[in-house]
């Protein structure tokens, strides 16, 4: 097998709530894999930690406690690097029974440490784009320089000159209109769908190995939607670039991703490859997926004219989590034979096929 190019092992990202006395459990025990050259879709309702995984790995997450365990190997042919390194020496957990009860983190010190791990690593190594294109971009800066700064910073581009033809050939491939024009506008004289473009031409001039696209459609109209999906996966089938695609919108996961992790209360409730964990006829499928895509139109829905099934109860609050199995008290397919479990006990996340892996009792002996 060869080393995927991101490992994700046992990401744990928390927030102490003061007014509770309690942690958010975001992030809580993540485990994902993406090989070079693949795009791993990754879906879920609001609320169970898609982005903060993503902004975990970025180094990106500066409310304390924050990220406090796992490890996070990124390999590629200019770095192998954990870009956990040392966290131990930075947080101390007291457990009781396993559970977490108190952690004490020197936040300044770790954020010192991220700040000198990443300094290789984000722009170059790995570029994300956001969900909000405006609100990511410097408003007082135009579009050009924003872009050539990052060329400048993490490529061998020897000048001004050399890194603003890149800049301008990259918002050409993004299919900017006029983009020696567009180089010099400010973000707010452009619309939506033009700033998403200029954050992905930014995001992919440096060449990064791992591209993070966290809902990149958010908040753009159907057309523009439709015309960003088409870049990307054009740009997919042209540069091969390894992605993390997260997005509420499915039709897009199943567009584009080559395998998917569907998340639920902070953890990875099912992951394996996407033509099967998207499929209506796949069977073996975890409940909350199979309500997930139970709720969504699809061509069968429309010919048959029948009503979509919303997914019954709240979504998880990730400070209270139950002993038991985190969708428990909002599944149809619990039974008798393993109703107890669901209750008391979380299943782990166990392969039950090839590369498909599942956090269910029905599953399982």
């Amino acid at each position: 097998m060869m080393t995927p190019l991101l490992a994700i092992e046992d990401l744990r990202t928390y927030f102490y709530s003061k007014s509770k006395q309690a942690f958010i459990r975001s992030v809580d025990d993540v485990n994902l894999t993406i090989a070079k050259g693949e795009t791993l879709g990754v879906v879920g309702e609001s609320g169970s930690g898609k982005s903060m995984t993503a902004l975990s790995v970025m180094g990106l997450v500066s409310a304390g406690p924050g990220v406090i365990s796992g490890k996070v190997g990124l390999a590629t042919s200019r770095a192998q690097i954990n870009l956990l390194q040392d966290i131990d020496k930075y947080v101390k957990i007291t457990r009781d029974g396993g559970k977490i009860m108190n952690v004490q983190k020197d936040i300044v010190g770790w954020v010192n440490n991220v700040d000198h791990v990443m300094s290789e690593v984000r722009g170059k190594e790995i570029a994300m784009i956001f969900q909000n294109p405006k609100s990511s971009l410097n408003p007082f800066t135009t579009i050009g320089k924003q872009i050539t700064e990052a060329i400048l910073l993490h490529t061998a581009a020897r000048n001004d000159s050399e890194a603003r033809e890149r800049a301008i050939s990259w918002l050409d491939r993004v299919k900017i209109d006029s983009p020696r024009l567009r180089f010099d506008n400010y973000p707010y004289g452009l619309s939506g769908g033009m700033c998403q473009r200029a954050m992905i031409a930014m995001a992919l001039a440096c060449e990064p190995s791992l591209l993070i696209a966290d809902e990149p459609t958010t908040g753009l109209d159907a057309t523009i939607q439709s015309k960003i999906v088409d870049l990307l996966a054009e740009l997919k089938a042209e540069l091969g670039t390894t992605t993390m695609l997260i997005s509420h919108d499915i039709s897009i996961i199943s567009r584009l991703a080559d395998s998917v992790a569907v998340m639920y209360g902070g953890t990875v409730m099912e992951y394996g490859p996407a033509a099967d964990i998207l499929a209506s006829e796949f069977a073996s499928k975890h409940p909350y997926t199979a309500a997930l895509l139970a709720s969504i139109p699809s061509a069968q829905n429309i010919r048959e004219k029948g009503y979509l099934q919303p997914i019954e109860g709240d979504v998880l609050d990730t400070i209270n989590i139950p002993e038991g199995c985190r969708f428990f008290s909002r599944c149809n397919r619990v039974t008798g034979a393993i109703r107890e479990k669901c209750e008391r006990k979380e299943p782990d996340l166990r392969e039950i096929s090839q590369r498909h892996k599942v956090r269910c009792w029905l599953y399982f002996d």
